[in-house]
């Protein structure tokens, strides 16, 4: 019972420590690891910027078209770019992952499956939220 109830205290420890915290406790990011991490920011960037220069001329088209030719819907498509836009920022959740990262990354700091990029390719990759290498132990 007194292991059980160090494991409970030593358990809400944990909770209330900061990943960041953690990762400077701990050994730290395997290289492998950054190497991923930053292939996947860099994945992350382009698609941001490619997505920016797309809607930024759809987006002044559509409101150019709405003031000059909207008639009483007017805004229409100007304001589906616009959540067209935010639903790809949410998508891309680019800079989210980095505040929850531990030892594992940014998959880490992710949930494989969730409705971002990270969470489709941590799930495409591994098949869950551990890596293969600890699943396979238990």
């Amino acid at each position: 019972m007194l292991a059980s109830l160090r494991f409970g205290m030593r358990h809400r420890e944990d909770r209330r420590v900061s990943p960041q915290e953690r990762l400077s406790r701990d050994e730290g990011v395997s290289r492998l690891v950054i190497v991923r991490d930053l292939l996947l920011f860099q994945l992350k960037l382009f698609l941001d910027g490619l997505i920016d220069v797309t809607l930024a001329p759809l987006a002044i088209a559509a409101a150019a078209v709405e003031i000059f030719f909207g008639g009483k819907r007017r805004g229409r498509f100007f304001y589906w770019i616009l959540r067209l836009g935010e639903r790809a920022d949410l998508w891309l959740n680019l800079y989210g992952a980095s505040q929850r990262a531990d030892t594992d990354g940014l998959f880490g700091g992710s949930r494989a499956g969730s409705d971002t990029l990270l969470g489709e390719i941590e799930d495409l990759v591994r098949g869950g939220d551990e890596p293969r290498r600890l699943r396979k132990r238990r």
